[in-house]
């Protein structure tokens, strides 16, 4: 081998690794392969990813909730029949059906064009470009940010505002944010925030700027939809339906209260994803027997 066949074998080498570290072409995904994507990150550059196996729950398999599944469901047809509707902050107790909710919304109107896309809080920042990306689709979108919260100086936060409504451009109108969380205002509260509270000589109240800055994001979420622990009743509702759906007869979802109630009290807690863990549990074990 020469040594210039040996500096060319080199440099190819050196080619295909470097490839490896270039971020990959944005390539435009495949619309009709589903209906709920993934906001994904390569090389710095993002991309949609098509979730192949979404969740498959309907509006039906979520009990005790029916006046937030009401608010939802209304706002969300709103959007589909392209009628104002408002960007959604979902909050309160985990476990209480937020996230369901918002994939039982997709599947009950997907048929009707509208689509889901799930964004990291990491990815918080590509926001514009995703939005830019989908505003010619003829579908409806809704940017879906799970588990939502923000601890001091995040970049994400910003970039969340300005989406919701900060921004120089018109928030296009085949989108609209879904995000859930367990805090009501996104950001930690300290006791600390009320010291820049002041009274004036005439009475009135002047909020600090560190509390007006941590309301501001969840203010802008035109609709707030507020969930709330389960009574007993409730969760054992909550545990019936899904041991039914997975072939439980009546006598055995009697039998399995008791159990039911004390699977929630070693978890501290009586919701629905805790029901639903219960029920996979307590059918699993009755089918091998």
């Amino acid at each position: 081998m020469t040594q210039l066949d040996h500096f060319l074998q080199r440099a190819e080498y050196l080619l295909n690794r470097l490839e490896l570290l270039l971020p990959a072409a944005s390539a435009t995904p495949d619309w009709e392969s589903g209906h709920a994507f993934r906001w994904r990150k390569r090389g710095g550059q993002g991309y949609l990813q098509v979730v192949r196996h979404a969740s498959t729950i309907t509006l039906s398999d979520l009990h005790n909730v029916e006046q937030q599944k009401m608010q939802i469901e209304q706002n969300t047809r709103q959007f589909v029949h392209g009628k104002p509707a408002n960007n959604v902050l979902l909050t309160g107790a985990r476990g209480t059906g937020k996230s369901s909710l918002i994939k039982a919304c997709l599947n009950q109107f997907a048929d009707q064009g509208l689509r889901l896309i799930e964004v990291d809080k990491s990815d918080l920042a590509d926001l514009p470009d995703l939005v830019d990306l989908v505003a010619e689709r003829p579908e409806r979108f809704i940017i879906f940010c799970d588990d939502l919260s923000f601890e001091e100086g995040e970049a994400g936060y910003k970039a969340l505002k300005v989406a919701l409504d900060g921004s120089i451009a018109a928030q296009s109108d085949n989108v609209l944010i879904y995000a859930t969380s367990n805090r009501r205002h996104l950001l930690p509260e300290k006791m600390s925030d009320n010291a820049s509270y002041s009274h004036s000589d005439d009475g009135d109240l002047h909020p600090g700027e560190t509390v007006e800055e941590k309301i501001s994001l969840s203010e802008r979420f035109g609709l707030w939809v507020s969930f709330y622990p389960f009574k007993q009743d409730d969760y054992l509702d909550i545990v019936a339906h899904w041991l039914s759906s997975m072939g439980c007869d009546t006598d055995q979802i009697e039998a399995a209260r008791g159990d039911a109630l004390r699977w929630a009290l070693q978890r501290g807690s009586r919701s629905g994803r805790v029901a639903w863990q219960f029920a996979r549990d307590y059918a699993g074990r009755l089918a091998e027997t």
